[in-house]
C-alpha cells in the first residue's frame, strides 16, 4: 500500500518515507510506529498497543516510546506543540490526524486499508533491521518452603526485580497467555524483572500441604526470594497479598526497596464489622464456592467471574471461573478461610519503607473503604483511588492506564535504564 499525506508518501513496499520526491531517513522501530499510527489513524492507539506492537516484551518502556514519537514528528515537521500530524491525547495515547489518502495501483481513495497490509509492513520492516521482537518468555522453577511445600515461581522481563507475592487465585502457566493478567506482566515486565509464583495448594505448586496459613504465606515469600538470592527489591502485593508484602516488609525492611499495593487490606472479612449485608454476602461465597467449583456449570462461571471483573468480556469472565479447575475444592475453601481471618491492622504501622496503595472504587470482592483504610494505617504512604469496578484491573479501561502512570512514577524508573534496551 501506498499512503499520501501532505507532501509525504509512505510506500510500505519499499519501507520508505519521501517528501516533495526526496527520501526521508527513518530508523526502523520509528518506521513501525508511524506505519501502525497510519493504520489506525481512525483512533487513539494507546502506549502499551505500540509498546507490543514495534517491541514486543523487550526491555522498554514509555520513556522510549516518546523518544521514538519525537524523532517522528521531526522527520514531519511536526512537533509537540503543533500536532498537525501526530497529536498526543494525555492519558491515553496518540492519534495520527493529518488527512490519508490510499493508493493501491492506480486507484486513490480516502479508504481505510486492510490490516494485514500494514502489519506485514511492520514485520517486513523490522525483520529487514534485524530488530524483531522476541516472542516472550518466562522461567519457570521450582523451590522448597519451610515445611518442605514445593512453591512454582516464574521470571519474566527485565530490569530491576519486582516480586509479587501470590494471590488467589492464580497459575503460572495460564496467567502467563491469560486475557485477565497477560497485559500484567507485559507492562510491568517493560521495567522490571517480575517474579511470582502459586500459591502452596494452588497451580504448578504442591496441592497436598500441610498448612494453610497467614504465617506460612510468609515464609513461602521468603522461600521465593532466598532461592533466587534476591538482596534488594520492590514487592507488588495484590487482594490477600497485600498483607503477606507488608509482613514480609516488617520482618525485612533492610530487603524490601517499596511496597505497591493494590486492592487489597488490613483486616480480613471476618473481622470487619458486622452487618446482615456482609453476612449474607460471605454465606453466598461460601456456598457458590461449595456447589460449583471446578464444575463445568455457566451460571458458575458467569457469577464467580463478575466477581473479580464486572466490567470484563464474558471471555474473561469465563477465564477466570475456569482457574477454579486447577485448584481442589477442599484447598479453595481453607486458603478462603485463611484470606477471611488476616488481621494485620497492629502491623502495618510498623512499615518503614514507602508505600503506594492503589484501590478501584467500586471494587466487589474488597471494599474500597478497605483500601482506604490500609492506607491510613501506613506511615510513609500514597493513596491513589482508581476508577474502576474491577478487582482485578483490565487492559483498556483508564484505570489501568493511571495505574501504570503512578506504579511507574512511583517506582522511580529513571528514563536512562528506559533508554538502554
Amino acid at each position: 500500500m501506498i499512503y499520501e499525506f501532505g507532501d509525504f508518501v509512505l510506500d510500505t513496499r519499499r519501507c520508505e518515507l519521501t517528501c516533495a520526491g526526496e527520501p526521508r531517513h527513518l530508523e526502523p522501530q520509528v518506521y513501525a510506529v508511524l506505519c501502525h499510527l497510519i493504520e489506525h489513524r481512525e483512533r487513539v492507539v494507546g502506549r502499551d498497543e505500540l509498546l507490543d506492537q514495534v517491541w514486543g516484551h523487550r526491555f522498554v518502556t514509555p520513556g522510549t516510546l516518546d523518544t521514538r514519537i519525537k524523532h517522528l514528528r521531526q522527520a514531519l515537521g511536526d512537533d509537540g506543540d503543533a500536532q498537525q500530524m501526530i497529536r498526543t491525547v494525555r492519558g491515553r495515547g496518540f492519534r495520527f490526524v493529518c488527512e490519508v489518502r490510499v493508493r493501491s495501483g492506480d486507484a486513490t481513495a480516502a479508504v481505510k486499508p486492510p490490516s494485514a497490509a500494514v502489519s506485514t509492513a511492520i514485520n517486513t520492516a523490522l525483520t529487514r533491521f534485524d530488530v524483531a521482537a522476541p516472542k516472550p518468555r518466562q522461567r519457570i522453577r521450582f523451590c522448597r518452603a519451610k515445611d518442605g511445600v514445593r512453591i512454582a515461581y516464574a521470571v519474566s522481563g527485565g530490569g530491576p526485580p519486582l516480586v509479587r507475592p501470590a494471590n488467589w487465585l492464580t497459575h503460572l502457566e495460564y496467567d502467563w497467555e491469560s486475557p485477565v493478567w497477560g497485559h500484567w506482566l507485559r507492562a510491568l515486565g517493560r521495567t522490571h524483572t517480575v517474579i511470582r509464583y502459586d500459591a502452596r495448594g494452588c497451580g504448578l505448586s504442591d496441592h497436598d500441604v500441610p498448612e494453610f496459613s497467614f504465617d506460612a504465606w510468609v515464609t513461602d515469600l521468603e522461600a521465593v526470594v532466598d532461592a533466587l538470592g534476591l538482596e534488594r527489591f520492590s514487592l507488588l502485593g495484590i487482594s490477600q497479598g497485600c498483607a503477606v508484602a507488608i509482613a514480609y516488609a516488617v520482618r525485612h525492611p533492610e530487603r524490601v526497596a517499596s511496597l505497591v499495593l493494590h486492592g487489597g487490606y488490613a483486616r480480613g472479612r471476618n473481622h470487619r464489622e458486622r452487618d446482615r449485608q456482609r453476612e449474607v454476602e460471605g454465606t453466598l461465597l461460601r456456598d457458590l464456592i461449595r456447589d460449583g467449583w471446578g464444575r463445568d456449570h455457566e451460571a458458575f462461571r458467569q457469577v464467580f467471574g463478575a466477581l473479580f471483573v464486572p466490567g470484563g468480556t464474558l471471555e474473561q469472565m469465563r477465564w477466570f471461573a475456569d482457574l477454579t479447575r486447577t485448584v481442589p475444592l477442599e484447598n479453595a475453601l481453607r486458603i478462603s478461610e485463611t484470606a477471611h481471618n488476616i488481621d494485620i491492622r497492629e502491623l502495618a504501622p510498623s512499615l518503614t519503607v514507602p508505600a503506594l496503595v492503589l484501590h478501584s472504587r467500586g471494587d466487589a470482592m474488597v471494599p474500597f473503604e478497605e483500601g482506604r483504610q490500609l492506607a491510613a494505617r501506613i506511615p510513609d504512604v500514597r493513596f491513589v483511588p482508581l476508577d474502576s469496578q474491577n478487582h482485578v484491573l483490565l487492559e483498556h479501561e483508564p484505570a489501568w492506564a493511571r495505574f501504570l502512570e503512578e506504579v511507574r512514577a512511583f517506582l522511580g524508573v529513571s528514563e536512562e535504564r528506559r533508554e538502554g534496551t
